[in-house]
């Protein structure tokens, strides 16, 4: 007996899905990538905070006491933008756990952006320290390091 099922329209169909599905990410990326820290540039309280800090923090290493004090002072200003910018885990009760792919991958870019900033920052050890500091496994670690990999593998000269 032959099997008369063809599994090219099922198959054509779960293709437009998943097409359909990553649209949807593709659009909430591009709105991510458009108004990412809008408000440390239109907030008055956060702009100018961050006019003081942000000198300051890139001459010192991430995750120091120097660093610490550094955000100590700017705390004010990190609540409002904890507050309003859903990739930080700060924003969230549970952190990292109540973030969703989307947020963790602004999170990344925006981790990777900012050890670009700082003199000696480098991201790998930046994923270490946030380990400790908002308490992910071992294999998000493992998932962040991957994607900074494909980062680095693609990133052009801008």
């Amino acid at each position: 007996m032959t099997n008369k099922y063809d599994s090219r329209k099922d198959t054509e169909k779960h293709i437009k899905r998943v097409a359909y599905y990553l649209s949807i990410c593709k659009k909430e990326l591009a709105r991510k990538a458009k108004l990412h820290d809008f408000d440390k540039i239109h907030d008055k309280t956060e702009k100018a905070m961050f006019d003081e800090y942000t000198p300051k923090l890139k001459h010192c290493t991430y995750g120091s006491e120097e660093y610490k004090s550094f955000l100590a002072g700017l705390k004010p200003a990190l609540d409002i933008h904890y507050k309003n910018n859903r990739h930080h885990p700060e924003h969230f009760a549970n952190g990292i756990k109540d973030m969703t792919l989307l947020d963790l991958l602004e999170m990344l870019c925006d981790w990777k952006a900012s050890s670009e900033r700082h003199a000696d920052g480098n991201i790998y050890r930046s994923i270490e320290i946030n380990q400790s500091r908002f308490g992910y496994s071992d294999e998000l670690k493992d998932i962040l390091k991957n994607t900074v990999d494909f980062l680095n593998s693609n990133k052009s000269q801008s």
